[in-house]
């Protein structure tokens, strides 16, 4: 097993996931607040085996969509990290970014803070070439986070495949950064 890269910041802890962390993320992707841009709510099931997903990829390589928390007092937030995209994308194989808050923790940069974190690993310690981002086309929030941490809108836009081709949702944008847009100005120290 890698060594387990768990980034801190100022504010924010990223780490490995913990049982107690279920229950809180299921009452979390059972908001349709948080949930506005996903085909649908997540069961608890649903919930619990995405943590696991979670879980897994951390162990296999080190890092993936870690827990966030609030240092001061561990809090759990949502999670931000990486992972490997799934195959049935058009731009794999590729490493992608991505956060899910509970939505009182909106609007206070925490999934700003965070992502930086994550893009420092992925740059500077995973040594990797490029990093993904992609939503909804309607999700303006997340393309604006996207923005912020000095990614650029490619030109791409896609329908995921595990979203119904019915959804209003179907189409996604992709963002992207490098190694070298990043060491331009964007990692934290």
């Amino acid at each position: 097993m890698p060594e387990l890269i768990q980034p801190i910041t100022e504010r924010l802890q990223l780490r490995q996931w913990r049982a107690k962390d279920k229950p809180v993320f299921a009452e979390m992707n059972a908001d349709p607040r948080v949930m506005e841009f996903f085909p649908s709510l997540l069961t608890r099931q649903q919930s619990d085996a995405g943590v696991d997903r979670s879980i897994t990829h951390i162990e296999k390589y080190g890092w993936g969509f870690w827990a966030l928390e609030l240092r001061e007092t561990e809090e759990f937030l949502g999670f931000v990290g990486m992972k490997n995209v799934t195959e049935d994308l058009p731009f794999a194989p590729a490493v992608e970014i991505g956060w899910r808050l509970a939505f009182p923790y909106w609007g206070k940069g925490y999934a700003s803070e965070a992502a930086k974190a994550s893009l420092d690993v992925a740059f500077n310690t995973l040594s990797l070439s490029e990093v993904v981002s992609f939503t909804p086309l309607q999700n303006l929030r997340s393309q604006r986070v996207m923005e912020r941490l000095g990614m650029r809108r490619d030109s791409l836009v896609f329908e995921h495949p595990q979203v119904p081709t019915e959804s209003p949702l179907l189409k996604h944008c992709l963002y992207r950064i490098n190694a070298d847009e990043w060491s331009r100005g964007h990692s934290i120290k």
